[in-house]
């Protein structure tokens, strides 16, 4: 088997296109999701790739051969300074896949995460970590958050991102106002005690951006002002920290 070791090939650059541009991946409705522990959580999810990469020793690994043959597909081999080239990873994990980003499916959804203005795709990933883990169906995003399906915001995510219905949106009022349950937010005083708030089976929260947190509009849409008790001369908490927090705090409740 033949094996990619020119950057120039228009296949590789494409590839890394999809990884380092967010317009391209949009336009391209394509991702690149990179290392066996993300292949494992797409195809378990059902989510087929459209082509996997591999560098020879990743394809003669043990576990990423198997998670190869399990896509159907065969691999393009590719040397490692080439697939580096590719994947936004420092060290490359062997092996990388071409994916069609997941349309959502469904509306209906009795757990729900709005974002509003994250951009720090890290903090984006992570709260999709938290949300996968703690029963959330839907992620709605507004145009100011970091695109989820970047390579830091899916490294971040350890494989939420295919458990959970994710959407982007122009109008997250809109989105906001059509949930049917009780509306959360966090705000840094003056709220309800986390332990005291009154959630329901169908609940949603709305997180905001780094340091600028949620807009007063976006604020008076929600049901629930909550406010996370902190030791004091604690100003703050990251955004996914508070959200992985809260997150707990509903599932816990739905599941007693």
């Amino acid at each position: 088997m033949s094996v990619l070791t020119s950057r120039d090939n228009p296949k590789v650059k494409r590839w890394g296109k999809l990884a380092g541009d967010p317009r391209y991946r949009r336009s391209e409705k394509r991702a690149l999701i990179e290392g066996p522990h993300l292949l494992a959580a797409a195809l378990q999810q059902g989510c087929k790739p459209l082509a996997v990469l591999a560098t020879q020793e990743g394809a003669a690994d043990a576990e990423i051969s198997r998670l190869i043959a399990q896509s159907g597909l065969r691999p393009i081999l590719m040397g490692k300074g080439v697939l580096r080239s590719v994947v936004d990873a420092e060290t490359p994990l062997g092996v990388a896949a071409e994916i069609a980003i997941p349309a959502p499916t469904s509306r209906e959804a009795t757990h729900v995460v709005f974002l509003e203005g994250v951009q720090d795709p890290g903090n984006v990933g992570a709260i999709m970590r938290s949300a996968a883990a703690f029963g959330v169906q839907r992620v709605i995003l507004d145009p100011a958050c970091a695109d989820p399906w970047s390579p830091k915001a899916l490294r971040a995510g350890m494989g939420g991102h295919f458990a959970l219905q994710v959407a982007e949106t122009r109008d997250l009022a809109g989105e906001i106002d059509a949930f049917k349950g009780t509306v959360a937010c966090t705000v840094p005083r003056g709220g309800v005690a986390l332990r005291g708030a009154s959630l329901e089976r169908s609940w949603a929260w709305i997180f905001g951006g780094e340091g600028r947190g949620l807009g007063d509009e976006t604020i008076a849409r929600a049901d629930l002002r909550v406010t996370i008790p902190m030791s004091p001369g604690t100003e703050s908490l990251n955004v996914a920290a508070a959200a992985a927090i809260c997150l707990y705090e509903g599932f816990s409740r739905s599941a007693a």
